[in-house]
């Protein structure tokens, strides 16, 4: 049977879509869904289809025949499988990406922030992201952004350096220098106060889940790493651990940032 013969046009287009190169996140931003609906979607397509790799996919997609022999019973394992190994190289992929973009960066930290960020999006699978820089005493100041709603961006960009509250994801996670995991900003008490950070992060920004990293470069802290989700899908330990690499990668993009920028001083003062 045909690929359009057993699969429904979404499920087609899926398909065709994650065939042809397409991420879990742009296939969700074209359709309009959530990148998890890709994956279950994929997941069904692999099954349907009785294949094991995106080249099996391709394949198949192109005409080519299922093998003679299959083991039916086995399909949600293998698809699921399949689908973690694919998700597994490309978590490798873009790590090594993100560790070449900051070796040949040169100190352009816009366009690695954007590179780090954009993969950790990607992999976490979350809607925005935000790299708050520390000013020390709970002050924050929103240094790096991606995929941020505009009206979240204009806020943060008008307070500037601000002081979080205890009671906030940052205001913990100073407190605590540790993940801070929250399964849903709007389900906790301090949603119904008057604490800003969480109404614009709520209100403005559409942000459901939430999980910040700390920054640390030695024993001090510089900032934190933040990625959110417009609904209420709370972040599990891998897609932390993986965050944390991200954040870990930031520091290390920062401080050349700084060495270079220091060097470069010096080179201007003794030329």
């Amino acid at each position: 049977m045909q690929p359009d013969t057993i699969l429904s046009p979404r499920e087609l287009e899926i398909a065709q879509s994650y065939a042809r190169g397409r991420t879990y996140h742009a296939i969700a931003e074209r359709l309009h869904i959530a990148p998890s609906t890709v994956r279950t979607h994929l997941a069904a397509i692999y099954r349907k289809l009785e294949v094991s790799s995106k080249l099996e996919l391709h394949a198949r997609l192109d005409g080519a025949s299922p093998p003679a022999e299959t083991q039916t019973d086995h399909g949600a394992v293998i698809s699921e499988l399949a689908l973690s190994l694919e998700e597994a190289i490309g978590r490798e992929r873009a790590l090594s990406e993100v560790l070449r973009i900051i070796s040949r960066s040169r100190g352009d930290t816009e366009a690695v922030m954007a590179a780090i960020l954009g993969h950790a999006l990607e992999l976490c699978d979350a809607e925005f992201g935000i790299l708050f820089e520390y000013h020390g005493d709970r002050r924050f100041s929103a240094r790096f952004t991606r995929g941020i709603p505009q009206g979240f961006r204009d806020w943060l960009d008008r307070q500037g350096v601000f002081t979080a509250g205890k009671a906030t994801g940052l205001g913990r996670m100073e407190t605590v220098r540790d993940v801070v995991n929250i399964v849903d900003v709007r389900s906790e008490e301090l949603y119904r106060t008057d604490d800003p950070l969480r109404l614009a992060t709520a209100d403005l920004g559409g942000a459901r889940s939430f999980v910040a990293i700390p920054m640390l470069s030695g024993d001090g802290l510089v900032g934190a790493f933040t990625i959110y989700r417009q609904q209420v899908r709370p972040f599990n330990a891998q897609v932390t651990a993986l965050a944390h690499t991200f954040a870990d990668q930031s520091v290390i993009a920062l401080d050349n940032a700084r060495m270079i920028s220091e060097l470069r001083a010096l080179g201007a003062r003794t030329g």
